[in-house]
């Protein structure tokens, strides 16, 4: 087993351990929602295996549709997902959308927050700036713009960003990639 192979597999058990912890936990708090917000390269479909474990136990699961704009804009998608949970919610949220976790997960309604290998900074700490302090995830090479929009090439997300999970389940997930807006990089 490769390198990277072990980091991939370390991190989707130590996910679905969060996960099942987190549906236990909701059990006994009573909190039945689960709001999911995906990052950069994804679409909200990427949480379609762990909302399918949740839905099993009982857990109502939204996976926003970030729209991958403005970090105001996609918090706002995500107000309105925990706005229209019925009661007490857990707010997950991986890669970019840390920042939209630590963002939104002031509302009332959340009783607990979940960062998936999620950008987190310290309140008002620009992200972007913090980055600059560590190396440039490898994937980032393989970003394609086109006018202000930006994804990953194939090539790139294939092999940096799915690596990790079988070529037909990557080559899905690159299918539904949505591309985000310039701005949320720079």
């Amino acid at each position: 087993m490769n390198r990277r192979t072990l980091v991939g597999t370390v991190a989707a058990i130590a996910a679905t351990t969060v996960l099942d912890r987190v549906a236990t936990a909701q059990t006994s708090l009573k909190t039945k929602n689960v709001v999911f917000v995906h990052g950069l390269f994804a679409d909200g479909s990427c949480w379609s295996k762990v909302i399918d474990r949740l839905q099993q136990k009982g857990v109502n699961c939204t996976s926003v549709q970030n729209p991958l704009t403005s970090l105001g804009e996609a918090s706002d998608a995500v107000r309105r997902a925990i706005a229209a949970q019925p009661g007490p919610t857990v707010l997950v949220g991986h890669s970019f959308s840390g920042m939209i976790v630590s963002d939104v997960g002031v509302d009332a309604k959340i009783t607990a927050l979940v960062y998936v290998a999620a950008r987190a900074p310290d309140a008002g700490e620009d992200y972007t700036a913090l980055a600059k302090n560590y190396p440039t995830p490898p994937a980032t090479a393989g970003i394609v713009f086109e006018d202000d929009w930006g994804q990953l090439s194939e090539e790139a997300f294939l092999h940096d960003f799915a690596g990790d999970l079988p070529p037909r389940e990557a080559r899905i997930l690159y299918a539904v990639q949505q591309p985000f807006k310039k701005s949320l990089t720079t």
